[in-house]
């Protein structure tokens, strides 16, 4: 029996190595599948990073930019109401100046305006201080080819004149003048303001 017994034991012997081989190539395709793996998720993680990274920066740059905007936006509206107090402050000063100018100022825009017969209105102030004055310079500026005569009524206006030639009206008052002028000389206001 020993040589049925040796048999086995070679059997065994070579199933062991059989096996022993097999668990090898197993252990060693199980350790190559395990780096490929390994790499394709270090891959993997690499580039979710770079995304992510992308996205944050895209993200910033947008931040950014938005704030850069609000920032012009703010800067903006600080410069316009700062000509737009530029232009009270000059209608305030308008409505101020010396007698003399502010008459032959007035009468040099209602000739202008006029072309025939018409009626004057000032606001109070102006219609006491200077309506008397400014009729006699625009009727002789006019030189007859017209007539102006200050009207009874008075408008509340803070200077300037509203010209009424039957049912035609001229609004020459200083808020109108200065709101004709103002899209002119705005961008020089602003520039003088913000650039001197």
């Amino acid at each position: 029996m020993k040589g049925i017994e040796k048999i086995t034991a070679r059997i065994a012997a070579d199933a062991e190595a059989a096996n022993s081989a097999v668990r090898e190539e197993s252990a060693k395709r199980i350790a190559e599948i395990r780096a490929e793996y390994d790499k394709k998720a270090q891959e993997e993680v690499v580039a979710i990073l770079r995304a992510g990274e992308k996205e944050a920066q895209q993200h910033a740059s947008r931040i950014e930019r938005n704030a850069q905007l609000e920032s012009k936006r703010d800067v903006l509206a600080i410069k316009q109401e700062m000509v737009s107090k530029a232009f009270e402050l000059a209608k305030s000063k308008f409505a101020q100046m010396p007698q003399a100018e502010y008459v032959a100022y007035l009468s040099r825009k209602v000739v202008s305006c006029c072309s025939g017969e018409a009626k004057l209105v000032l606001n109070a102030a102006d219609k006491e201080r200077y309506g008397a004055q400014l009729e006699v310079l625009c009727n002789t500026l006019l030189k007859g080819k017209g007539s102006i005569t200050i009207a009874e009524e008075t408008a509340d206006i803070v200077g300037g004149f509203i010209l009424k030639q039957g049912d035609v009206e001229v609004n020459g008052t200083i808020d109108i003048m200065l709101e004709l002028i103002r899209g002119e000389l705005a961008a020089q206001v602003a520039q003088v303001l913000f650039e001197g």
